[in-house]
């Protein structure tokens, strides 16, 4: 298949990120398992039945997030979400597969070089102490928590008002390099509009009329926003009797180059698009009979964002609903999935606020590396949300596995909540920190595209799992109550029922020959 030039790194982008947190959720469980005296064999065997679950659900939800794009029916994409979710693919599969084979073999080994303050196998200290105590100290003021977090979250998203999509242009690469010295010197001999001129087809009522076409010409020279065309009013005396020379060998077509007086990625060019297609061609066609249609690399950007602006709803619509569909037969609730769904939304938001800060309106340029500024590319906010929506749901399933597991135990919403924190709180934090290392880690590259998937992706991370799942998930589960774990009966009896702990008949020990050692019923 046909993908873009970044597809590779993209892919590699998003492969060591999620492979990373999958190997990471695997390896702590067997941890925990080792830590307090189970033996390494059958501590893979539990890593790989409990946090390998999560890794299956969570892995499926990316690749089903990322293959959604499908839906747009955009060539572009198609390659670009394939090599993406076998990416992910992949690195699933080598977190579920590899690593418990590798640990098998390493044993306690896994665990060797303890930093000084390391627990030792066998010790058995609590599971997630500080991160109890977190969850006691947010479920004081449950309310307060999560208003700062989700305030903190609208705050970032304000910028996305600004939003505006295209394609960037010369002026954005490094200075110095041979397309910034050519567009530079070109729109200082002829001005910024040569850079992106519109190529305008001309559909003539009558063949070889230059008095239609020689209007046509006029028209367009007269439109506010253009600095030239090509030919001019001027030159339309020397086309006389020339007609070859300016139309179609069947006299029906001509062509006009229109020169904008801003450059291909200036907002004041876009508005001059929209003139000469929703006010010029309509009048040209009442007063003359002619017909133009207005092309050029800034009219090719600005019709393919239209394309995925139509497409977008259909995407979200698809993608969200899935996800939800999947978390409420993961959770066996309403309100956990619709939760989800929504802050998922929130951190995208917020992320794109900060795309839009940094290059639309220049902020930490210099720091960055980011040589000019200019529209945000059209497929970044389908990419991203793609990518975020599966690993926004991946931290989900982590953090409320967890809680789902004490609620069934217990019936206690506020111990539930707590052990959710206690149990996957630390790790969702890493994991987080680890994967947002990976995508900023791409910023310095000298391709503006990959610095742009860098940055909307290392923020939507930290903003997802530091402020949302972290902060204001937990604060609005405590709000919430037992409600968090509603479904209405009808529902509850339809919907299959899947586990990402499993019951105590799923459960098999190993000795250390690799043998059944579980219990055997007695009767």
């Amino acid at each position: 298949m046909d993908v873009p030039s970044f597809t590779p790194i993209l892919a590699a982008m998003i492969g060591l990120g999620v492979g990373i947190d999958y190997a990471l959720f695997v390896l702590n469980r067997y941890r925990q398992s080792v830590l307090i005296g189970d033996p390494p064999k059958q501590a893979a065997l539990g890593a790989v039945n409990t946090a390998g679950r999560a890794v299956l659900f969570a892995g499926t939800t990316v690749i089903v997030a990322l293959l959604g794009l499908f839906v747009l029916r955009i060539g572009f994409f198609n390659g670009l979400s394939l090599a993406a979710a076998v990416t992910v693919l992949m690195v699933m599969l080598s977190a579920l597969w590899l690593l418990p084979a590798t640990l098998s073999l390493l044993g306690t080994k896994a665990l060797g070089l303890r930093l000084p303050w390391g627990t030792k196998p066998g010790e058995g200290k609590p599971e997630g102490q500080r991160w109890n105590q977190y969850g006691h100290l947010i479920q004081r003021r449950p309310w307060l928590s999560a208003v700062v977090s989700l305030g903190l979250v609208l705050v970032l998203a304000i910028p996305v008002f600004s939003l505006r999509l295209g394609f960037a242009d010369a002026s954005g690469s490094a200075p110095g390099t041979p397309t910034r010295i050519a567009y530079d010197l070109t729109a200082e001999g002829f001005g910024a509009g040569v850079n992106g001129p519109f190529i305008v087809a001309v559909q003539l009522s009558t063949a070889n009329d230059l008095d239609e076409y020689g209007d046509v010409v006029t028209a367009l020279e007269k439109t506010p926003g253009v600095a030239s065309t090509n030919p001019s009013t001027a030159m339309l005396p020397l086309l006389k009797g020339q007609s070859g020379s300016a139309l179609s060998p069947d006299g029906l077509v001509g062509a006009v180059v229109v020169i904008p007086e801003t450059g291909p990625q200036q907002e004041a060019t876009d508005q001059l698009l929209s003139q000469l297609r929703d006010v010029t061609a309509p009048d040209l066609k009442a007063s003359t009979g002619a017909v133009i249609y207005v092309g050029g690399s800034v009219a090719v950007s600005a019709d393919f964002t239209g394309v995925l602006a139509d497409a977008l709803p259909l995407f979200l619509l698809i993608v969200v609903s899935l996800g939800f569909i999947a978390l409420m037969i993961l959770f066996r609730s309403v309100v956990v999935p619709l939760t989800a769904a929504i802050t998922s939304l929130l951190s995208f938001s917020a992320a794109l606020g900060i795309s839009v800060a940094v290059f639309q309106w220049g902020w930490f340029n210099e720091l960055l590396g980011i040589s000019g500024t200019g529209p945000i590319a059209p497929f970044l906010p389908i990419m991203v949300f793609a990518i975020l929506f599966g690993l926004s749901m991946d931290y989900q399933v982590f953090l409320v596995s967890r809680m789902r597991e004490e609620w069934d135990h217990t019936g206690d919403n506020k111990a539930a909540v707590r052990r959710g924190l206690a149990g996957s709180g630390k790790v969702v934090a890493i994991a987080a920190a680890i994967m947002a290392s990976v995508f900023l880690a791409f910023i310095p590259t000298p391709d503006n595209t990959i610095k742009l998937f860098g940055v909307a992706l290392g923020t939507a991370v930290i903003i997802d799992a530091f402020l949302i799942r972290i902060v204001f998930i937990p604060s609005i589960m405590s709000m919430i109550g037992k409600s968090n774990w509603w479904l209405p009966g009808w529902l509850d009896r339809i919907l299959p029922k899947v586990q990402i702990e499993p019951g105590e008949e799923e459960i098999q020990v190993v000795d250390d020959r690799g043998q059944d050692a579980s219990p055997q019923p007695v009767g």
